[in-house]
């Protein structure tokens, strides 16, 4: 499905129209049109690849797709929503919906004990078309709703006053376009090393190169709903790859880890023999099958036959080792006789490549047969349903190449008899193929991200990458790690992610899944299952949860990673209250899970924020991009780009030690004086020297501001808390001030100040500046630069005495004295 239908909203009476094109071989030319799932008369309608509707009326609004079909197959389109207002009714509420924000530490609490202001929120809803935009396939490029009028407020903190925008009024406006793109590295499977240059493909289109350290960008074309990507090795010694890639449709960008194998080393075969290459051999483990080759089958790419020395390369990919899941290419999707795109289990996958001994050209095969022993097959229901596939690369899907039927036989080097499922391909263009059942027990999870260990519901987190990978049954696996049957990942939006999984009504723990969450390649945090389960923490009540078997990674040894958790994919019973609540859900609930309240349980990762505060007078969610506001307070001027800065600063002292960014206008005459905001965060202790911890802090870049028309040097104050005294400036960065006036007051030894670089410096000058489209991204790679202390590097380890900006040295202060950071809370005139 090349085009899908758009989302529109209509007032009644006006007209719409829905499109959608298929490509494929036949081409496509047959369309039905489905409303709410319930397919639309042809004759009533006179549809094909369009729908036209006049004179809308109100129970016409609901969702709309399209199939197309051939004697091929067919394939189904996503769904559009169609809103349809009545005559006056308002699509954008002028009254804001409550958002919240943390007030600084120093703010007192509400009646409630609260320390949560709200700012008021916009939802990013489309407005109604006007009647001259109210036709055509294209999508609505009227209006959506967002702010139309902020205003400032002050509230009392600490002995003065701290200014908040608050969001006023919504109305349509122009829709916020951000540029969807994913990142990330592509690496080797075995050893890590980049792909170097290597070449990316959409479809058939070349779009680029990964960079020297494997790094790559993709900006996902419109109307993408699965963006299917290929990485090539040039250098011919990694497979290629194919992945299908989660994106976050509403902007940004979304950072994935790629892994490619290594190919199997060439073995030479007579082509004039028959040759048996195994399947998943392995010292401890038998093949899981075997590729037989008879005489003869080598064929040129004209169809010629081959005679001679063949260099064959079979490279096997092993679901029984579950370390091998990251590097299978696509998701295990095929496209079903009704169109709809269903997941399959795969019990192996294995990639050829067969070249002509000297002049390397590449051969194909004749007719060849995979065996498979029914031995390797777990789940006696499967073997009936075993199918061979091949990867289509540019749609990421996998097609069927034939069944497997069962015959007897022996395998190569076993002497007794045994039985195999047995298949047939012709091997040419394509040369990726799979062992898999389609299986239709199928579920979804309810996963929610946190930025924190409160989980509160404001606090969500979007954009993050849950992943879940199902794990097959316990019962019959001599070997451990257990196998693995298939993955999936999905972007979390406003209200979390809800992921598909295999599950079992009969037995709670027939599948299990393993789920992991990354934000920008920064791993989140499960809830502990250990010493005991804690329902409220985790997020699902009793009895359900112990029916689940909820262990997070490091359940059984504190040592291991407490990135994951693992649970027993148990259907919920329909006849269970328990049961009937999440966080999984039956497959046709798919719409329930993803409008679940967050009330309903749901399973939960957060960000370990440890110390860490951030507040914006101007409030902006970075995992919302489409929450971002025009204003000349704004800390992030620019909805497409995103700059990070921060400061490096080396702390010679007994403790760790909080330490605070002030940032206010410094030269621009509408900002002059006014905060931006707040951030705090506390040092981290620099195990390889005594007594010193360094800080990374974030600051606001200087730059243009969101009319794009004026620089500002934004005026930067950096205070530890405690009794501390600057002793050192970078020498460097203290020259380049001084070469680019104004130079900031630096009178008081308890803090350093500057108007902020334009330029960004680097890790000489103790300035780390990162641009990206994703705000997150970006500081999480200046910080891993800041924490290395150099331009181009990334650790976790504090290295506090390189690439530092400002050193101070603190002391325990006498009792009864406050430090100048409490000066400033408390008085900041006076201070």
């Amino acid at each position: 499905m090349v085009l899908h239908p758009k989302a529109k909203v209509r007032v009644a009476g006006q007209e719409v129209t829905f499109c959608c094109k298929a490509s494929g071989t036949p081409v496509p030319k047959k369309y039905y049109w489905y409303h709410n799932g319930t397919l639309l008369e042809r004759k009533v309608h006179r549809y094909g690849s369009s729908l036209a509707l006049k004179g809308l009326a109100l129970e016409q609004a609901g969702t709309y797709h399209c199939k197309a079909s051939t004697e091929a197959g067919a394939i189904k389109s996503a769904s559009a929503q169609l809103t349809v207002l009545a005559q006056g009714q308002q699509s954008c509420k002028p009254e804001p919906e409550p958002s919240f924000v943390e007030l600084p530490s120093e703010c007192p609490q509400d009646a409630s004990g609260s320390r949560y202001y709200n700012v008021g929120h916009c939802p990013p809803a489309p407005c109604a078309s006007s009647l001259a935009e109210s036709s055509g396939c294209g999508e609505d490029t009227g209006s959506c709703c967002g702010v139309r009028r902020m205003e400032m407020r002050e509230i009392p903190c600490a002995g003065s006053m701290l200014p908040i925008k608050v969001v006023a009024e919504c109305g349509c406006g122009p829709c916020a376009q951000p540029r969807v793109l994913v990142q990330g590295r592509v690496t080797a499977a075995d050893t890590g090393e980049p792909l170097r240059f290597g070449q990316i493909f959409l479809g058939g289109r070349k779009v680029g190169f990964t960079g020297y350290k494997g790094s790559f960008t993709i900006e996902v074309p419109p109307d993408t709903q699965r963006l299917v990507a290929r990485f090539v090795d040039r250098q011919q010694r990694l497979l290629e790859t194919v992945r299908v890639l989660p994106f976050d449709r509403r902007g940004g960008a979304v950072y994935q880890e790629v892994k490619m194998l290594r190919k199997k080393e060439p073995v030479e075969l007579d082509s004039s023999q028959s040759n048996t290459i195994p399947l998943g051999e392995a010292s401890s483990r038998d093949p899981v099958g075997e590729l037989v080759l008879p005489a003869g089958a080598f064929l040129r790419a004209s169809g010629e036959v081959f005679n001679g020395t063949v260099k064959a390369s079979i490279t096997f990919l092993d679901p029984r080792d579950v370390a091998t899941v990251s590097a299978a290419s696509s998701d295990l999707s095929f496209t079903d006789a009704d169109g709809d795109i269903v997941p399959l289990r795969t019990y192996g996958m294995f990639a050829v490549e067969f070249r002509e001994e000297g002049s390397r050209e590449v051969l194909h095969t004749g007719p060849v047969e995979v065996r498979m022993d029914t031995g390797q097959v777990w789940m006696p229901e499967h073997l009936h349903k075993m199918k061979l596939w091949s990867l289509n690369p540019e749609t990421g899907l996998w097609e069927e190449e034939g069944v497997l039927h069962p015959a007897k036989g022996k395998s190569r080097g076993k002497r007794e008899e045994r039985t195999f499922l047995v298949g047939n391909l012709e091997i040419r263009e394509r040369r990726l193929f799979n062992l898999d059942v389609p299986e239709d027990r199928r579920c979804f999870v309810k996963v929610r991200a946190y930025s924190n260990e409160k989980f509160n519901p404001y606090e969500q987190l979007e954009g993050v990458v849950i992943s879940l990978i199902n794990l097959e049954p316990q019962p019959g696996y001599p070997t451990n790690p257990r196998a693995w049957g298939r993955f999936d990942s999905v972007v979390t939006g406003p209200n979390g992610a809800c992921l598909p999984a295999f599950c079992d009504s009969q037995r709670p723990d027939a599948y299990s899944a393993y789920v992991t969450a990354t934000l920008g390649g920064e791993e989140l945090e499960a809830v502990a299952s250990s010493p005991k389960l804690n329902p409220n923490a985790i997020g699902v009540s009793q009895p359900y949860l112990g029916k689940l078997g909820y262990r997070r990674s490091d359940h059984d040894d504190p040592d291991f990673k407490k990135t994951a958790f693992q649970i027993n994919m148990a259907k919920p019973d329909p006849n269970n209250v328990d049961e009937t609540n999440g966080p999984i859900y039956s497959y046709r609930s798919l719409e329930e899970c993803e409008k679940a309240p967050v009330s309903a349980n749901h399973l939960r990762f957060y960000r370990v924020e440890v110390d860490k505060y951030e507040y914006n007078v101007v409030p902006f969610k970075e995992s919302d991009l489409t929450s971002w506001t025009g204003d000349y307070l704004s800390w992030w001027p620019n909805p497409q780009e995103f700059r990070a800065c921060f400061i490096k600063v080396q702390l010679e002292g007994p403790q760790e030690y909080m330490v605070r960014s002030r940032n206010v206008g410094g030269s621009h005459p509408r900002t002059r004086g006014q905060l931006y905001g707040l951030r705090d965060s506390r040092s981290v202790r620099d195990m390889s020297m005594e007594n010193t911890s360094g800080a990374c802090v974030e600051f606001k870049c200087s730059g243009m501001l969101f009319d794009q028309s004026l620089v500002d040097r934004t005026l930067v104050s950096i205070i530890p808390q405690g009794s501390c005294r600057r002793t050192a400036t970078n020498s460097l960065l203290q020259e380049y001030l001084s070469r680019h006036p104004p130079v900031a007051d630096n009178n008081h030894t308890a803090a350093f100040s500057m108007l902020a670089p334009v330029d960004p410096l680097g890790h000489n000058y103790g300035i780390y500046t990162v641009t990206d489209q994703n705000p997150r991204l970006a500081k999480e790679i200046a910080i891993g630069r800041c924490f290395d202390g150099t331009s181009d590097g990334f650790s976790r380890e504090m290295k506090a005495a390189t690439g530092t900006a400002v050193t101070f040295s603190c002391q325990e202060r006498p009792a009864g004295r406050e430090s100048f950071f409490q000066r400033l809370l408390t008085a900041p005139a006076e201070a």
